[in-house]
């Protein structure tokens, strides 16, 4: 398991206008939720703002990462968009956010969830990478990416 054997077109959104933190988790619940991972929509919700509440997913370089272990999905359900403009998210390093990530793993997936939340944060964390996802301007150029910086890592 790779991000771009996860992701695919239809659930990533380049240039995407949200003005808040809570709208841009609505468009990134609204982009996973026809994903046929996605069993139960309101209980994804509920357990992805609950994992917020905790703290907040802002992972710092300008990268946010809501994410959630739930029994609402029945496979890893992954989305990526990136923002029109940078947004307050209550990031770790206090830095607006430009790149969002969002993944929901079944609850008994709880080595490939952490995998993939610290392969995630590698490669976004990377200048280079995340200033190709800015600057892409289709989701199979994002695949393209992703493909090319795994090609030498490790299944998850």
């Amino acid at each position: 398991m790779k991000i771009e054997g996860l992701l695919s077109e239809r659930y990533i959104e380049l240039h995407v206008k949200a003005a808040t933190k809570s709208r841009i988790i609505d468009k990134m619940l609204s982009i996973a939720a026809t994903h046929p991972g996605v069993e139960n929509h309101k209980k994804l919700r509920q357990d992805v703002l609950k994992r917020e509440k905790e703290m907040s997913t802002g992972i710092g370089k300008r990268i946010a990462l809501p994410h959630a272990k739930t029994g609402a999905v029945s496979t890893p359900v992954l989305a990526l968009a990136t923002l029109e403009k940078s947004i307050d998210f209550d990031a770790i390093d206090n830095e607006p956010v430009q790149v969002v990530f969002f993944l929901a793993t079944p609850e008994e997936m709880l080595s490939e969830h952490l995998k993939l939340l610290g392969r995630i944060t590698r490669l976004a964390g990377r200048a280079g990478v995340r200033e190709k996802l800015l600057a892409a301007d289709d989701p199979s150029g994002v695949l393209e990416l992703f493909r090319e910086e795994e090609k030498d890592m490790p299944q998850i």
